[in-house]
């Protein structure tokens, strides 16, 4: 583990986690975003991944070399894996970047950040846990929240603001297009991050949607 005085925002990314819940029946669900960006890397079905850490584990060399961990854990327990990774190659938590859905930001909006709140996230609660911070950089995918009205980016009136049932229900037929927009961005973003130190990014991604308003 790397002792340095730098502000995270001079660190360079070392691992990359992926968030959301195990098994075909949740594949396709919102609160699997971050999972189904993995999938848009191009490099994707190239890894070798493996069994390791409570999770699927895969190194890739973008340059530089970059670590992915996929929990295979259910989303609360997400932290297990990725600390266990973090543990094993001695990674701080600001050298880790996590790819997950985000309620506070429409369906085709990608942005990244370092630090601050958690927002009711399950997953990055599990994190704060597990690593002792939540000085980890977030790559966040906009799944919006069931009452937005705007077409493509919000659920009908069957939801009634149940956070639980939008999160882990599938994106529907006319949010696929936003979609898979999203998710090329957030991948697309990923491989730049490691690349570049992510802070460098921020001025472009702080919020940013991936199709015209």
């Amino acid at each position: 583990m790397r002792n340095t005085d730098r502000a995270p925002a001079a660190m360079p990314l070392e691992l990359a986690a992926f968030l959301g819940n195990p098994g075909e029946v949740y594949a396709r669900n919102r609160h699997n975003a971050g999972r189904l960006a993995a999938e848009k890397l191009s490099f994707y079905a190239a890894l070798n991944w493996r069994n390791k850490f409570k999770g699927c584990y895969a190194e890739q060399d973008i340059p530089p070399q970059a670590r992915f961990i996929m929990p295979e854990t259910y989303m609360n327990r997400s932290g297990e894996a990725v600390a266990a990774a973090a543990a094993f190659f001695k990674i701080q938590a600001g050298d880790i970047i996590v790819v997950h859905d985000e309620l506070e930001l429409h369906l085709g909006t990608v942005s990244l950040k370092f630090g601050g709140g958690l927002g009711g996230h399950n997953g990055l609660r599990s994190l704060r846990e597990t690593l002792g911070t939540a000085d980890f950089w977030r790559l966040r995918i906009g799944i919006g929240r069931p009452g937005d009205r705007e077409p493509g980016r919000g659920g009908g009136p069957e939801h009634h603001g149940d956070i639980a049932l939008w999160v882990l229900q599938d994106f529907s037929a006319a949010e696929q297009p936003l979609l898979d927009q999203s998710l090329e961005a957030a991948a697309g973003l990923l491989v730049e991050a490691f690349r570049r130190e992510p802070a460098g990014l921020l001025p472009e991604w702080a919020k940013k949607r991936c199709l015209p308003a």
